[in-house]
């Protein structure tokens, strides 16, 4: 017998639990869509939140049960564009865009390709960048922007039509985010594996109450300070960098001073 008939076949297959987060994750991103035509813009907003928390455990849950897989990867890839960038896009137009005629539709579009684009550069870039930071804002936490401001403006009954240039903004800048060089801090370097403080546990029951307060506010207020966390870490590292270029040109000025 030859070597490769002594070698053990590889089994085919996909590992079911993680990709079943992911499927979950798909399915709720494209009830979103389903609900907005349907008019429940609420169900729709609530739907990629879900989307998001599927998503978040998906990939946790490969790496704990060492389920990782190349199929995974480009499952997961394409789960994020249907639920992150169509399904936020065509709620937030039918809800409010509609109404502005030619440019609602532009800035839902650019908010798909934005989502597409984020998507394809984090995939090329996922084995060199820096894990602890990612670079643009992320899909997810993009469609939270999107569907928070959907959730809270129907909790509190206000209509899309009266808020639509404030949706314009908000759509065009979370896809321009994307898109950008801002960093943001990724928190993967959190281990999940390892043992925590007690403190912890309280922080995270804490966290639990603070949510169920009022769920909408909450999140959409989450979601907000992320998006400008990247903002205000890269402006303090560029105001950093500015300070120390100073400080070298002085060093540097320094000595010819001394010598004439």
């Amino acid at each position: 017998m030859t070597e490769e008939a002594k070698m053990p076949k590889r089994r085919r297959g996909i590992y079911l639990l993680p990709n079943l987060f992911t499927t979950a994750a798909l399915f709720a991103g494209f009830y979103a869509i389903v609900a907005a035509i349907g008019g429940r813009f609420e169900a729709a907003g609530i739907a990629i939140f879900v989307a998001q928390f599927m998503d978040g455990v998906d990939g946790r849950v490969a790496r704990l049960t060492n389920t990782q897989s190349d199929f995974g990867v480009e499952y997961d890839s394409l789960s994020d564009m249907v639920a992150f960038g169509l399904a936020p896009a065509l709620v937030v137009y039918v809800w409010s865009l509609s109404t502005l005629g030619k440019l609602g539709w532009l800035a839902a579009f650019i908010y798909t390709a934005a989502a597409a684009l984020r998507l394809a550069r984090f995939n090329t870039q996922s084995e060199t960048g820096d894990k602890a930071y990612f670079q643009g804002l992320p899909s997810p936490p993009a469609a939270a922007l999107i569907a928070g401001l959907v959730w809270l403006s129907s909790d509190y009954d206000i209509q899309g039509e009266d808020i639509r240039y404030l949706t314009f903004i908000l759509t065009l800048g979370a896809g321009l985010l994307m898109v950008s060089n801002v960093r943001y801090y990724s928190f993967k370097d959190i281990d999940l594996k390892g043992k925590v403080p007690f403190v912890a546990i309280l922080l995270l029951v804490l966290i639990f109450v603070f949510v169920s307060i009022d769920p909408p506010i909450v999140l959409f207020a989450m979601a907000v300070t992320y998006a400008c966390s990247g903002l205000i870490m890269t402006l303090l590292q560029v105001r950093k960098r500015r300070a120390q270029r100073r400080a070298g040109l002085k060093e540097d000025a320094a000595p010819a001073e001394d010598e004439e």
